[in-house]
């Protein structure tokens, strides 16, 4: 049994999109997934299945929360050692930059096409830097996250991809309870 970690993206966000913890928990549970963990109330999930393929994974957990509270909720799923690897590839790692809260990743479901790619590493944004890997957008905000021009929505935009986006503590935290 493999330990996998979930993301939903857009659940409980300005009263839209309402999913309690513990009711999530429960839907998890009786579609055979294990030791099912949540944290914070943005969706994120962690748990142990049987099942190999993180794609049908994510259609798993997505076509539940649409049988059970009636919306579709994008999901993105990813195995511990990628989650380690996208944390240890951080190229904006230092305690400086963690502790003002400036370091976000944006989760991508699938690789962009090269000619979105390409398009989009050549853009600029004030006070705002950013690394591309294959499973993650870096983002580095320096007055903060709220504030940044280059948002989830934008990057969905630009590079025609399902994302979401977690901030450093996030991260880290869902790593630790995938242990």
């Amino acid at each position: 049994m493999k330990t996998y970690i979930a993301f939903l993206r857009g659940i409980n966000v300005s009263g839209k999109h309402k999913i309690p913890m513990a009711e999530l928990r429960e839907l998890c549970d009786s579609i055979s997934l294990k030791e099912v963990k949540t944290y914070i109330q943005s969706g994120n999930i962690v748990f142990k299945s049987e099942l190999q393929n993180t794609s049908e994974l994510e259609s798993l957990i997505s076509k539940a929360i649409l049988k059970s509270f009636g919306f579709e909720v994008p999901v993105i799923v990813k195995t511990t050692s990628q989650l380690r690897d996208i944390l240890n590839d951080n190229p904006f790692e230092s305690e400086d930059e963690i502790i003002r809260k400036q370091v976000y990743f944006v989760l991508l479901n699938d690789l962009p096409k090269i000619s979105e790619l390409t398009k989009f590493k050549v853009e600029s944004y004030e006070n705002e830097e950013f690394s591309i890997s294959d499973s993650c957008i870096y983002l580095k905000c320096k007055v903060g996250y709220g504030k940044a021009k280059l948002n989830n929505n934008l990057i969905e935009r630009k590079l025609k991809v399902l994302a979401t986006t977690r901030n450093y503590r996030t991260m880290h935290k869902l790593l630790e309870l995938s242990y």
